[in-house]
């Protein structure tokens, strides 16, 4: 089963601004991921093309960075996960489309746990992370991120 999911979200400022959230990922002074609420991305080492890591049991590889512009991972599990996640910036005027994007093949096992579990949780951390996004650069998120009640019982169930 083929998958491509597109999170984005106009963020009010230029495009060098939004491309230093995808730069903080993973470090200490994360400004785009949505820790302490979600598993925390890590990896074995600073953002760059064959660091290892991944947040909670979702495992990858970075395979592409373009500081300030991209950022793709490779996944490497869970198993069944063939494919990649990316965040992209896209200069529009006076703000910056940040977009995530998942393309990947499901197999095995994910062809259940992706549409019963995993894409439940990867919308909803999704939206959080874009609203974290319009907060860190001083903008105002109208309509935050809202968990529907079968999302919160699964980010229940997921360890931090």
């Amino acid at each position: 089963m083929a998958v491509l999911n597109i999170h984005e979200r106009t963020v009010p400022a230029p495009a060098e601004t939004v491309g230093a959230l995808i730069d903080s990922l993973a470090s200490p002074d994360d400004r785009l991921w949505p820790g302490p609420r979600w598993p925390r991305m890590r990896f074995d080492r600073p953002l760059a093309p064959g660091a290892t890591g991944g947040h909670g049991p979702v495992r990858y590889t970075v395979s592409d960075y373009a500081p300030g512009q991209r950022v793709r991972f490779r996944f490497d599990g869970p198993r069944g996960f063939d494919g990649h996640h990316e965040f992209t910036v896209h200069p529009a005027g006076d703000t910056t489309v940040l977009r995530h994007t998942i393309a990947m093949r499901l197999h095995g096992p994910a062809l259940l746990a992706w549409p019963l579990a995993f894409r439940w949780l990867h919308d909803a951390l999704l939206e959080d992370c874009l609203d974290r996004a319009v907060r860190a650069v001083g903008g105002t998120v109208p309509h935050p991120a809202h968990w529907s009640p079968y999302v919160r019982l699964l980010h229940r169930l997921i360890p931090h």
